[in-house]
């Protein structure tokens, strides 16, 4: 018999006052009035322990507020993105509501049903975390397999602002050569200047590092080296040392995945610019405190080789040696023509431009084929003079 029945049957059968039956069981003389209350209008039912969850809770999150979230996640799923309770807030933010904290957001999509359980991870707490403290201080590249409608292969090189996460560039291509990654960052140090360092792996377009320097440098390798940015590699079969391009490669294959597969090459470098906008500019980053990465990289001074001076201007030019043995290039307002020597016609060679001096490389070998300081009051530049004869 529970000690509320008692309580009552104290008053009602055995005779004790209220005040008594409080007084002998220890309870208020109100509690015992609720008991007899409860007794009379329920009977024994009355007497069970009743729950103390309040009836309602001022805090709860208001239902449109619950709908959208719940409305987000479905949205942003469709569309191949990141679906979580922090991009959530951060859609919800930026449409004018207030958003719950993510925690809450997690509860309610809990309760919806919508989170899966996952296997438990290694905590983060045991990764060696590095990130790069300004832009353009390292550039991450690395590529990827992505097939076309009819199954044909691609392959899909990116470039990653390792500070900020940006998506410096992404384009896909038949198969990824040496060629290819010497044009992708020339084109993306046209865009975005030069970044102090790279870091990739050890592929062949990359390094030939684990080649044991057979055939010396690698195009990528020479061209880098002149400008004065410094490579790094991660170690062999260690991928977590490029882990934000690992995981990117995730995000986009996921957004891939809910598009329409592309017919042709054209086509899915329709979709890596639509993404990269989504992606840089309409995603935010947890690890970017909800800043999206166009905002982090634009917040904060570039890095730039040590060798470089900031606020230098840096541009890189491919040209082929006519038969005359120069190539042009445009500076100061005018058109000027560099002799590079008609030994080297038609080669292609890159210009590496900073300020007023030019260096001329070799594409095929990186070869410095030759230097120049230019001078804004003459049509044509010779070059510099390699052994200077002393003078008699």
């Amino acid at each position: 018999m529970s000690k509320n029945k008692v309580i009552v049957l104290s008053v009602l059968q055995a005779g004790l006052s209220v005040a008594e039956a409080a007084r002998r069981y220890g309870v208020g003389r109100q509690w015992v009035h609720t008991l007899l209350a409860r007794y009379r209008a329920e009977g024994e039912a009355g007497l069970e322990p009743r729950s103390r969850k309040p009836r309602s809770n001022p805090s709860r999150t208001a239902e449109p507020l619950r709908a959208r979230a719940l409305e987000l996640r479905e949205e942003l799923l469709t569309l191949g993105m990141d679906a979580g309770p922090v991009t959530i807030a951060w859609h919800l933010e930026n449409e004018g509501l207030r958003p719950p904290s993510p925690a809450t957001i997690h509860r309610i999509l809990h309760d919806a049903g919508l989170i899966t359980p996952e296997p438990r991870k290694r905590p983060k707490s045991s990764y060696r975390r590095f990130e790069a403290a300004q832009p353009n201080e390292t550039w991450q590249s690395d590529f990827t397999h992505w097939a076309l409608a009819d199954g044909t292969d691609t392959e899909i090189i990116s470039w990653l602002d390792d500070h900020s996460r940006y998506l410096l560039h992404t384009t896909a291509h038949p198969r990824i050569t040496g060629d290819i990654v010497v044009d992708t960052v020339l084109s993306t140090i046209n865009t975005y200047g030069l970044p102090a360092s790279t870091l990739t792996d050890n592929g062949m377009v990359y390094t030939t590092r684990l080649a044991g320097g057979r055939g010396g440098r690698n195009r990528f390798e020479t061209l880098i080296a002149s400008l004065g940015i410094t490579q790094k590699n991660g170690s062999p079969y260690h991928p977590q040392t490029q882990g934000k391009i690992e995981r990117y490669h995730q995000t986009l294959k996921r957004w891939l995945s809910a598009q329409s597969p592309a017919q042709d090459l054209p086509e899915l470098n329709t979709h890596l610019l639509r993404f990269a906008r989504i992606y840089n500019t309409e995603r935010p980053h947890r690890a970017l405190n909800r800043q999206t990465p166009a905002s982090a990289y634009t917040a904060t001074d570039k890095a730039v080789p040590a060798t470089a001076r900031h606020g230098a201007h840096y541009r890189i030019r491919q040209d082929t040696v006519d038969g005359t043995g120069k190539v042009s290039l445009r500076y100061a307002g005018k058109l000027r023509h560099l002799g590079i020597g008609r030994t080297h016609k038609g080669t292609r060679v890159t210009l590496i431009i900073h300020d007023e001096n030019v260096m001329a490389l070799a594409e095929t070998t990186g070869e410095t084929l030759a230097e120049f300081t230019l001078d804004p009051t003459r049509g044509y530049q010779p070059r510099k003079r390699q052994n200077p004869q002393p003078e008699d």
